[in-house]
């Protein structure tokens, strides 16, 4: 089974549909989006449109539970800020974004035993905290224990990374951190997604029985960078495409 996953879009629609239009081409048999929708750029609700339109599977990032917290009036939609991003959510997306879950648990039951996977924006224990590569390994495994997951997908960093643990029963457990498709942070600006490979010989007893290959889209840069110099989000956003840091 091909799972596609990607998360942190942050309403960069060039991006996005650079990405929708790589992924249409390798058929994955499901595909899920672990949140942050929206946030600095111009285009949130096309690119909510987009994951409705699709039917993607889709979890709260910390920047979705935002609007909930800002009333736009007429003004705020022209006031410069970081705060603009949210202004532009219409009311119905508000509401989509709002219902939104914090984590997706699938089972898979292949011979070598189940496997639980776990997708969560920031972390199991909270939509804010970096489930950063270097995290301490038994602050990690215990965090996966606590949520029974033998893989756990994460966003939010906007670093990827494949890590795997290797546990004290000599299982396996992995950790994916699927990097950003709007706003990538480690230095390649183009948009990234994971495509996860489960078949009937994954098990947490071989490590090399479950896939992660990371897919990196190039994309008009220039044409979202543009987006946001002309709105009035700051500047320094563009500029964090352009170098994706």
């Amino acid at each position: 089974m091909r799972i596609a996953l990607f998360s942190d879009i942050h309403a960069n629609l060039p991006a996005f549909e650079a990405l929708l239009a790589d992924l249409d081409k390798r058929q994955a048999d499901a595909v899920y989006c672990l949140g942050d929708l929206v946030g600095y750029n111009v285009w949130p609700n096309e690119v909510i449109a987009q994951i409705r339109k699709r039917g993607i599977a889709t979890l709260a990032g910390n920047h979705d539970l935002k609007p909930k917290k800002i009333i736009t009036t007429p003004q705020s939609l022209t006031e410069p800020g970081k705060s603009h991003a949210y202004h532009l959510i219409d009311d119905e997306n508000r509401k989509y974004l709002a219902a939104l879950p914090a984590h997706i648990r699938l089972e898979f039951n292949p011979p070598g035993g189940p496997l639980n996977m776990v997708l969560a924006h920031g972390s199991t224990r909270s939509v804010d905290e970096y489930v950063l590569e270097d995290l301490d390994e038994d602050y990690v495994l215990e965090m996966m224990e606590e949520a029974n997951a033998d893989i756990l997908c994460v966003g939010h960093s906007h670093k990827p990374y494949h890590r795997v643990i290797t546990t004290s029963n000599q299982k396996f457990k992995h950790v994916i951190n699927i990097g950003s498709a709007g706003k990538p942070k480690d230095g390649n600006p183009d948009a990234c997604y994971v495509i996860l490979t489960l078949n009937e010989a994954s098990t947490v007893l071989d490590k090399n029985s479950i896939e992660a290959a990371f897919i990196r889209v190039p994309y008009d840069v220039e044409k979202a960078a543009a987006a946001i110099e002309k709105s009035p989000l700051p500047d320094e956003f563009a500029d964090r495409l352009r170098r994706a840091y």
